[in-house]
Order: C-alpha cells, then structure tokens, then sequence
C-alpha cells in the first residue's frame, strides 16, 4: 500500500513541488474552507433574501460581464504589476471584500455590487495561473492542476459545519457567519501566498518591458496575441471547451441548489451534505482516474467528461421527491457529475495552459477570458429564464452543451489526425 501511494503519479507531484507551484497549491485549500462551505447555499441565499429565480440568473450575468471586462484588461494589468502583486492585490478585491458584502447584503443591488467586484477575479485568475505554471516543469501541468482541484475539495472536511448552523441558526444568519468566516480565510491566504511566493522568471522580464508603456501601448499588445489565437487551431479548440465547459459548470454551480431545494425538497440543512460528497468522489477520483490521464491524448478523456455530466443532469431533473428512492438517485448522479466536472475542468485548463505561446501568456490568456466570459455572459440570464418556467430547463441546457462539446472534440480530433496522415504521406513523398 505505502508503495503505491509512492508511485502514485499525484502523490510524488505534490511532494516534488518547489516555488511558487509549491506556494499555490499548499495554500489553495484555504480558498474551499472559505468559499466551498458558503457556495452550496448561494442561490438558496439570494432567494431567501427575496430574488427571484429571474434574478438570480441576472446576477450570474453581471458576473460574467464583469468578468469579461477585467478579462480584457487582464493581461496588461498583470504585465504591468506583476503576477504575484496583481494575484494579492485582485484576490483581495474580488474575493475578500464581496464576502462581506454579502455578508451584510440586505437585497438584490447588494449582490450586484458584490457580483461587479467578484468579477475582478479573473484578474487573479489568469495571474494565479501565470505564476503556478510558468517556473513549472510543463510535463507536470495536468498533474499540477489536479492537485489544485484537490485541494480546492478539501473543505468538505467542514461541510457539516454548515449543515450544523444552518440547523441551529436557520438559513440566514448562519450563511452570514460563513461569508465572515470567508473574508477572514481568504484575507490570510491572500497574506501567505504574497509571503511564499516570487515574481517568475517570465513576469520580471514583461514588467521590466512595460514598465515606461502607457495602458494604451500595453492594451496594443493584443494584436499580436489575436493573430498568434487565430492562427492555432489547438488554441481555438481549447476557447471553444473552456466556453462550454464555464457554462455548465456555471449552471450546476447556480441552479443545483434551487432544484434540489425547491424541486425535489431536500431540507436546507441537508444541501452542504451533497456537494460534500461530491468533492470526496472528486478526491477519489483525482487520485485513481484522473492521475491516470495521458497529458498527449485528451480525446478520450473529454468525451468520458461530457457523457458523465450528461448522465449526472438526466438523473438529477428525473428525481421529482425524497423518498429513498429520489435520494438513491440523487447520490449516484453525484458520481457521474463528480467525474464529469473533475476531468472537464482539470482538462480545460491544460489545454489552455499547454498550447499558449509562453512569451505572450498574459496577454493571450486574457484574451482567452474575455471571449469565454462574452460568449457565457447570456446564459445566466438564459438558464434563469428557463429556471423560472420549470426547474428542468437549466439542465436540459447543460445537456445540450455538452453534446455539443463532444461534436466539437470528435470534430477536432478527427481534422487532426488527418491533417498528421497528410503530413506523413508528404513527408514519405
């Protein structure tokens, strides 16, 4: 046993871990005993401060258009601070200070302040990521980012927290707490990671270079990072999943609470329990599925993401009660819905992370953010439309994006593998 935990693919990452990589992923599990344990009663939140399920999905619009917008300015804001000053900085504005906005939120403009700042997050995303991965030995990328993902689940360690204050404090005031709880946790991750980190070897050369270039010469930047996008067959396909992939994540996030909670009826003290059980199959499934993944051939890998969530959406809208049986089908779904989203999100952000030009990450990473935010932003008001009609609707769209997503995958494969038979022929000529 202790042998195979040695060679365990994961285990030995985690261990060999040095710099920065090292900072960011011993540091991440803080972000999910902060976040994870409020996340599981977001929606329920809103709607027990009096949203409709109408504006519920609006707020996951404002999100989204927030996050398109410091998306695109991203990449100069990165090169021109820093990738470990810009993660602090942004990780701060966007996470820490809406936690207490929501807190203390009274209403429906409350959370669309905190959802305009939370936008910023995609600042600290695309420099988190730069300065995870750019001193990080590329063949280890996938194993890295399922470390990440790991560590992001261990908070369902406390997920009965919630459960527990929930029970004693009802909904409200209990979910309060645990936004304190957040600004607190999230402030002292914010701390550690500026403290045990350092600027990459990547970011101190584009801040010395854009150190005297005005935000307008910065911004110009792009151009070069649109042609080098558009001309990547492997960097399109990779924006094409990512867009999928955010928008049913974005709709299992938001509305799987709501269904559960008001279609099915699970009791409000029971919804951390799921996700709970969700992340520990994550766990599982990171460490005997996931770790045995071969970064060189996705294909595989991709379509197994998107038929599980598709199974895990058909078996959630055909749960219509509690009785044993509803929640016998309601825990298997977890299953499929665990390994869907745990292989379609660690593969997501390898494609990305394996096919951007090094030299231009930050700018081409923006970019990336932006088109996936612009082309996502509708949904959330899309699926709340939809949410408000029938419970169903939401994942019945999540179905129909992820079918689309194994045509695109088989589309892609296929144009590649002739394109590698035409090259040998030529070279045999």
């Amino acid at each position: 046993m202790k042998k195979r935990l040695k060679n365990n693919q994961l285990i030995r990452t985690l261990f060999d871990l040095e710099g920065n990589p090292r900072a960011c992923v011993y540091t991440e599990p803080l972000w999910g005993l902060s976040m994870n344990l409020c996340i599981p009663y977001a929606s329920v939140y809103m709607l027990a401060l009096g949203l409709s399920d109408v504006q519920v999905g609006m707020i996951s619009s404002i999100y989204m258009f927030s996050q398109m917008i410091f998306a695109f300015l991203s990449g100069a804001i990165i090169d021109k601070m820093g990738r470990r000053l810009s993660t602090s900085v942004f990780d701060f504005l966007a996470w820490s200070l809406p936690s207490l906005i929501w807190a203390f939120s009274q209403g429906f403009w409350f959370f669309v302040v905190a959802a305009l700042l939370n936008g910023m997050m995609r600042v600290t995303t695309v420099a988190w990521n730069c300065l995870l991965i750019e001193d990080a030995p590329k063949d280890k990328i996938t194993n890295i980012y399922s470390l990440v993902f790991v560590a992001g689940n261990l908070s369902v360690l406390f997920a009965p927290i919630s459960s527990i204050l929930v029970a004693k404090l009802t909904l409200v005031p209990a979910i309060r707490i645990l936004y304190i709880n957040a600004f607190i946790i999230m402030t002292a991750k914010v701390i550690l990671l500026h403290k045990y980190s350092t600027e990459t070897r990547v970011g101190k050369i584009r801040r010395e270079v854009s150190n005297n270039m005005s935000w307008m010469q910065m911004l110009s930047y792009y151009k070069s990072a649109v042609h080098k996008i558009i001309n990547s067959k492997s960097t399109i396909f990779a924006i094409t999943i990512s867009i999928l992939v955010e928008v049913v994540v974005m709709i299992g996030v938001t509305f799987w609470q709501i269904i559960a909670s008001r279609r099915i009826g699970v009791p409000d003290a029971l919804l951390p329990i799921f996700p709970m059980i969700r992340s520990l199959l994550s766990i599982f499934l990171f460490f005997t599925v996931i770790s045995r993944i071969n970064q060189e051939k996705l294909k595989w890998p991709l379509y197994g993401g998107f038929i599980s969530s598709i199974i895990g959406c058909i078996l959630v809208i055909s749960v219509t009660s509690t009785n044993v049986f509803g929640y016998a089908i309601l825990s298997v779904s977890l299953i499929f819905e665990a390994l869907g989203i745990a292989v379609l999100n660690t593969l997501r952000e390898s494609l990305v992370a394996i096919n951007v030009d090094p030299t231009e990450r930050s700018s081409i990473m923006a970019l990336l953010q932006t088109t996936i935010m612009l082309i996502s932003m509708p949904f959330g008001y899309i699926a709340g439309r939809l949410s408000d009609i029938s419970r169903v609707l939401p994942f019945i769209l999540s179905i129909g994006l992820s079918v689309l997503g194994i045509v695109m995958t088989a589309l892609f494969y296929r144009k590649a593998t002739s394109s590698c038979k035409l090259k040998t022929g030529n070279d045999a000529v």
